[in-house]
Formats: C-alpha cells, structure tokens, sequence
C-alpha cells in the first residue's frame, strides 16, 4: 500500500491522531508522573491565537529545546478536557520556523521590499523613539495610532502598550470594530459589548438555532459540547451553505444569504399569534409595555405627562436613565429605570394621554407597534424573501417557542453585513420573546474573539494621566471622523496582527505606507509577517512558550497563564519589556508604572498579582500561586460561577446593562434609558431610518448599488470570506505542516452552476475581481455552496497570493447608525466583510 505523507497527514487530521507530526496528543492520567520523570521539564501555557478556544498546553522541553506540545487536560471540569486543535499541536512549526524573526530591524529597502538590516535593540529603540518624537512634537501626539487588539489572549503584555499609548497621549484603534467582529445589535438591544454562554451551558439548551456560524469548524476544542447539546435537545442550523455544522445537525433550514432578519420576524409573528411568548418576563424585563407617542415616534417621557409631572419633581435618577411611562389597570404610571420589579402593565394597547402643555396625544405600546411591523411578515412573504419552505419556518418557530430554553448562536459571517444591526435585533426577539434569557442554557451568543474584558484592568491598562484618543479603524481608512487628528494620523505602532493583510482595505494601508503619508511604521511580532514587511522597524517578541501573561476567553471560564517553558527565543524580548524601555525614551517621568526595578519576568509577575488584587468581584480570592497550578474559574453571578449571560438582572432582578469592561457603567447605560431589554430605538436617526424597530432590508442597496449602480450586473457573486481549518486568521499562514494539508494553495469555493457558467472546472486558477481590486484562488466547486456565492478562505500572507489581498475587494462601509453613540469597541462603526460584491474568471494556463 503506497501511502505519501500529505494523504497520511489528512488521514490523520480527520482520525484526531497527531502522532504523524510527532506531537504525541496526550491525555493525562495515572500515569502522568512516570511520563515526567522521563523528560527534562513540562511547562503548562496556554494556547493564544484569536480563536476563543484558549487551550492549556504542556510544553515538554528536552535541553533547552521544546520537543513535544501535549493538551494540558487539567480543567478542574471533566468535560473541558482535554481542549486542542491540529494548530495548537503544531506551533513548533512558527516557534522554529523559517519566518522567525531573531534581532530588531531596521529597514534599509523601499516598504514591502522586505529589505532591512540588523540592528542592536538600543539602537532600534533609540531610532523608534527618535522617530516617535519627531512626528509628536511636529503634528501632536495623537497622530501616532496604536491598535488593541484580542485583549483576553495577553492581559499583561497587551496591556503595556496600552498604558504607553494612553501616557503618551496617542490614538487608538479597538481591534473588535477593526476587525468586523463587533455585533452592533448588542449595544441596541441589550446594552452590552457582547455575551456568552460558556460551552459547557450548550448541554442545557432544550433547543439550539445557529445562524451563520460554523462551530464544527472554526470551535474545535469545544464542538463536542455541541454534539452533546445536540442529543440531550434538538439543533437546527440555517446557513445559505451547507456547512460542516449543518451536516451535524439535527435540521438545515438554508435560506438566501443576508436573509436572515426576515426569518426571525416571520417566526416572531408566529411565536406572537399563537400566544406562545412568556407575557411576565416580556413585562418586567423588556421594553414592551413603555407607551411610544404615535405622533413623534419618540418613547412618552413621565415629564411630559399632565398626571404624572408632578411625581417626577425631585426624583433622583442617574442621567443615562429615563422615566418612561407604562398603563396597567391602575392607568398611567411611571416605569422605574433602576428596579425591575414587576408592573402588572399591559402589553398591548392604544390610549389617548393629556401632556402637561395640555395637547392630546395617541399612543402605544411597543409590542403593539412591534405587531403592526410583523404583520408585513407573514409565512408567504418570508418565504419568497428567504427561500426557505413556509411549513419549516413555521414548524422551527413553534418548536423553538415550546422548547425552552432555546440557545442561539449568532454567527460573525453573519453579522458582517451592512444591516448585521437589524438582523441581530430580529434574532433577539426569538430567546426574548420565550423568556431564555438569563437562564442556563439559554440567550444569544456571539463567538467571535478574546475581546470581551472579563474583570476589570484599569490599573494596569490606565494609569494615572493616561488619556487616549480612541478613533474607529474605518475613520482611519477614510481619513475623518469625530475624533480623527486634525494633522491625520502619520505612525502605526502595531503588535499582535497583521493589518496589511488582514484589515479592511489592506492595498488602502499599503497606498499610505508607499505615499508617505504614514511617515513611521513600528511593529512588533514573532515570525517576518506581511506587516512586518511593510515595516520601519520591526521588534521581535516571544512565543506564549517564551513568556509570563495572563489569558481568559469567552468559551470557558478559566483565567489561565501563559508560562515560559523556553527562554526567549534568538534576541526576543517581551512586549512589556519593549513598551517599558519606549517608555523611558518617550515619556519617562511615567515609566515607573512598568517596574523598571524589575527584570521582565518579575515584573510580569507583579502585574498579574496587581490584576487579580484590582479586579473586582470577577477575581476575588484568586491569586498568582493557584493560577500557577492550573486554571482556575472566574467568579460570576451565577450558580456555581457559570457563565450565564444576565443572570442577575433576571433573577435578582438588577437594572440593564451589567458592566462591559473597561467601560464605566454610565458609558454603556446610555444606550438602554429604560435600564431594560430594549427592541424600540427612538434616537432621530432611527427613526429617519425607519429602524426603530428591526425589519428586513435589501442587500447592497445603500452601499454597493448606491456607490456604483452598474455593479448589480457587473458582479453577481457575494464575497464571502470564512474562517479556515488550518489557519487562526492569519496566524499559521506559513505552518508548512498545515500547508501541506492545504496542498499549498488557496481557495475559493463555487457552486458548480457558478463555475459552469463562466468555463470553470474544479482545480482551475481563477481570479476574484471588482473594480476595486483583485485576488487569486483555486477553484473548488461545492454543490453546498449557495448560488450567487463566492467563498474565499481568509488568513493568507500576500506572497502566496502572488502579493495580491482578498482584503483589496473589500471598502470600509460606515453605517450612520454606528456612530451616533461612541463607546471604544462597543457602539462604534465596525467591519461589514461580507458587503462586497465580486466576480470571478479563469487566469489562463
């Protein structure tokens, strides 16, 4: 039997055996001690690409060397173990591979050339700093831009260039709006950044919806908690595709893609007609029963009210707060913002009430003109929206109605659009309209990034006399906005990404590094990635095996550390020893923050000593020497410290929204004046829009169609760009292990009919255009590829794209929506990828 290595490697892949790598997938017993005793040392870390999982591994170092990755196996719950994926188990491939970067450089070449010359770290400092100053004392602090990016994959050393930035006075880009992973219907309709159940509350769902979201694939470590979640109740996936998860799922409900906001509304409708929806719950915690003026659009404010005036004199609220007025049997009355205690009001109904100024005035309530919006959603009209069957969605409605606690999983594809708002707030409606929210196993969850802050970091991330100038990514690309620097922005500082291939508009990045315009390019990292290319100097940093942090994620409760099992690597120093010695250059009467006293290490130490004692209640009692044992959970309130979305607002019956970190709470309040969940949005702008409720809305019309109405026949196909198997973003582009698997080459998958249609076979070199720029795939054809659908699998460095970007198609769309509040990576203009039209062509032979 012939057998090459490639076909062994994916026999191996698909059985879970990692032993053609020679990374023994271990999982610890009995017999763990023996096995130690055999070894020089095994080290545990965590695993720390943006991917959610945020796996313990154990490093086993053979004479000074990492010889051997193994999953750690040691989460005090049975179930979480052991967490891993084929990537974690390969990172020796970057840690000692080819594109390792081993002393600071220095660039001698045109930017992109990839020429530099090796440099002392004081002189790359000196030089870096030199720089720095220059374009501060020349065009004003704030013309020096920092990203954020991933917070929970490195709380210590992240941090550190934050407190820099925010001490040297710089902008500020959130990595969450950057990368188009911030769900914009959260802010809406909850108050929040964003929430999840952890993965061990899936097996609590009676009843599982994902939308656009491919847990199979791109949530290894924790996907056999959704096949479990699938036995004990039922799942339904609906995706335009035919994905790897609705090949595990109980139902696929396929829909047009974009679609998705017509779905939810017809089976709200449904929910709603049959009486189906938990009247209590949709009473004391939602906006339902607030009265709305039918002349204005806007909420009835108590103040406004002849009856009611008088008893809101000397009333003390917080100012993000409003009081609204509900009618029950007892009349009007005034909804109280800061308990929610229950009302009796009524849910439906219209009434005439006598404002102060003694005008007569129509009103309604919300879920009165919520029902005046659904009736236009009915079966036969979503179905010819959708495509979907009108029995199914009918059927998936009520079953999901009668089978609580319903748990939805909302997918970034999916959101990712130009009205991802408006789908979200639809979705919503189905776990809030059968009461699943803030039980176990119930809510809506969104899974995209270590972005969300589980505990509180000020001290560490904001000191005292730190001030940042935050500015959207997308009002960079477009060079203005509220906040943008008068001089424009004429440095990055860059660490922990890869923007010249993976952001919005990469060529955009790359016409301002070659112009000039952006005078200084500073970018730390481990491996020679594309931005590191288009670099002026490049510091080189540690591997999660060559250093001391603190980690936590959304998927699992668990603060985790990053241990050094190796010594840094080459010349690599940590990213807070590199922040701490620019600090001294840059503002050193500040640089006694970083604990200059300390060797770098130590002061890691420290900081993670300083994070647990300021955290708050989220890490009350946990201390360095337990996480130095292993992970430990975070506190919440919860039974059992779960990670249950709102259980306190639901059972202790607190006030909307609970903190998103680092925000203070009146930051986030604002957007739920009623301190509840709120579907009815009354700013001008919604209402202008038509959006203070959510429909559905075309696609493309307000940005692709608007901008160039040629383009409805220029190009018929969605470009869409999803997650890989072998890639975390693009980190592990260049894993020749996985490459291999990849036959090394790109892809972008087609329906056949697609590729019939332009004189494309399976395996042909095509490439996928606009008119505003261009890439280069090999063709796969996919019958479960939707129609009208190009699917391009995102994370390539340039040089396997013949130094083209996937990201050159795509344009940085601002919905107005987005910016009528600002709160950094929480109600801020985001990335909408998949709001991109292209076409596809054979390159010829």
């Amino acid at each position: 039997m012939k057998l090459d290595r490639r076909l062994f490697l994916k026999g191996a892949v698909g059985g879970g055996c990692a032993l053609a790598l020679g990374l023994r997938f271990f999982h610890f017993a009995e017999d763990a001690t023996g096995y130690a005793e055999q070894v020089e040392q095994l080290v545990r870390s965590t695993c720390s690409p943006n991917c959610t999982g945020a796996c313990g591994y154990k490093a086993r170092v053979t004479n000074g060397r990492i010889s051997t990755l193994i999953q750690a196996a040691d989460y005090p719950e049975e179930s979480y173990n052991p967490r891993g994926c084929l990537r974690g188990l390969s990172m020796m491939d970057l840690i000692y591979g080819k594109d390792r970067l081993k002393y600071p450089l220095i660039r001698t070449g045109a930017r992109g050339s990839g020429q530099f010359r090796r440099a002392s770290w004081d002189e790359a400092l000196d030089y870096a700093a030199g720089k720095l100053k220059a374009i501060a004392d020349k065009y004003g602090p704030e013309a020096i831009a920092a990203t954020i990016q991933v917070p929970g994959t490195g709380y210590v050393q992240k941090g550190a260039m934050v407190a820099l930035a925010g001490l040297a006075h710089w902008t500020m880009h959130h990595g969450y709006d950057q990368n188009g992973d911030l769900p914009m219907f959260w802010p809406m309709t909850f108050g929040v950044q964003s929430e999840e159940l952890e993965s061990l509350e899936w097996l609590n769902a009676r009843y599982t919806m994902i939308f656009g979201s491919n847990v199979m694939q791109t949530r290894l470590p924790d996907a056999h908690h959704m096949i479990e979640a699938k036995r004990r109740g039922r799942m339904v996936v609906v995706d335009p595709d035919f994905c790897s998860t609705a090949a595990k799922a109980d139902e696929w409900l396929p829909i047009k893609a974009d679609t998705d906001a017509a779905l939810a509304l017809g089976m709200a409708k449904v929910i709603i007609d049959r009486g189906l929806y938990d009247a209590e719950f949709l009473r004391d915690f939602t906006d339902f029963p607030i009265l709305v003026r039918k002349d204005s659009g806007k909420r009835l404010l108590a103040g406004e009210v002849r009856a009611l005036a008088g008893a809101t004199k000397g009333r003390v609220i917080p100012e993000y707060r409003r009081l609204f007025v509900v009618h029950s049997g007892n009349g009007l009355q005034i909804l109280d913002p800061e308990r929610l205690n229950p009302t009796r009001a009524d849910l439906e109904g219209e009434y005439q009430v006598t404002l102060t100024s003694g005008q007569t005035v129509a009103v309604e309530t919300v879920m009165t003109a919520l029902k005046r919006t659904l009736a236009d959603y009915t079966l036969d009209k979503v179905a010819a929206i959708t495509g979907a069957d009108p029995k199914q969605i009918e059927r998936v409605a009520v079953e999901a109605a009668t089978n609580t606690p319903l748990h939805i999983i909302y997918g970034a594809s999916n959101y990712q659009w130009y009205n991802g708002d408006l789908k979200g707030r639809a979705i919503s409606l189905l776990p809030v309209l059968t009461g699943s929210i803030g039980k176990s196993g119930a809510g809506i969850s969104t899974y995209a990034g270590q972005y969300r802050i589980r505990f509180n970091l000020k001290s560490w991330w904001f000191p005292e006399g730190s001030r940042l100038n935050w500015v959207p990514y997308l009002h960079f690309l477009q060079g203005k906005g509220p906040r943008y620097p008068e001089h424009g922005i004429k440095a990055m500082v860059g660490g922990w990404g890869n923007p010249f291939d993976q952001h919005n508009m990469s060529n955009r990045l790359k016409d301002l590094a070659t112009s000039g315009e952006l005078e200084f390019i500073l970018t730390t990292d481990f491996q020679m990635s594309t931005s590191c290319q288009w670099s002026d100097v490049v510091l080189p940093a540690p591997t999660w095996y060559e250093k001391h942090d603190l980690t936590a994620t959304i998927l699992h409760p668990y603060l985790q550390l990053q241990q050094p099992a190796i010594k840094p690597l080459f010349e690599c120093r940590s990213e807070l020893w590199i922040f701490r010695e620019l600090a001294k250059r840059l503002v050193p009467e500040h640089a006694g923050h970083f604990f200059p006293e300390l060797d770098e290490n130590a002061a890691a130490l420290k900081v993670i000593e300083l994070l647990l004692a300021t955290g708050g209640p989220e890490t009350r009692g946990i201390t360095l020497e337990m996480l130095q044992k292993g992970p430990v959970r975070l506190h919440s309130p919860a039974p059992g410290d779960r990670q249950v979305p709102f259980y306190e607002q639901v059972h202790n019956r607190q006030p909307f929204p609970p903190p998103s970190y680092p925000a203070p709470i009146a930051a986030t309040a604002q957007f739920l004046r009623s301190g509840r969940i709120e579907f009815y949005k009354d700013e001008d702008l919604f209402l202008s829009e038509g959006e203070q409720l959510p429909l559905h809305k075309e696609t493309y019309v307000a940005t692709e169609y608007k901008v160039n109405p040629k383009a409805r026949e220029a190009y018929r196909l969605r470009f869409v760009t999803k997650n890989s198997l072998y890639r975390v973003h693009s980190t592990h582009s260049n894993n020749t292990i996985l490459l291999e698997l990849q036959d090394n080459q790109p892809k972008v998958f087609l329906n056949p009919a697609e590729a019939q249609a332009r004189g494309i076979a399976n395996g042909d070199l095509v490439q996928i255009y606009n008119d505003r720029g261009k890439t280069r795939a090999h063709a796969i054809l996919d019958p479960g590829c939707s129609l009208g659908t190009a699917i391009f699998e995102e994370g390539w460095w340039a040089r396997y794209l013949a130094d083209e970007s996937y990201n050159s198609l795509t344009y940085p769309w601002i919905k107005p929506l987005h910016e009528i509040y600002f709160v950094p990576g929480m109600w801020s203009p985001t990335t909408v990828w998949n709001e991109c039209l292209v076409d596809v062509r054979r390159i010829p032979a």
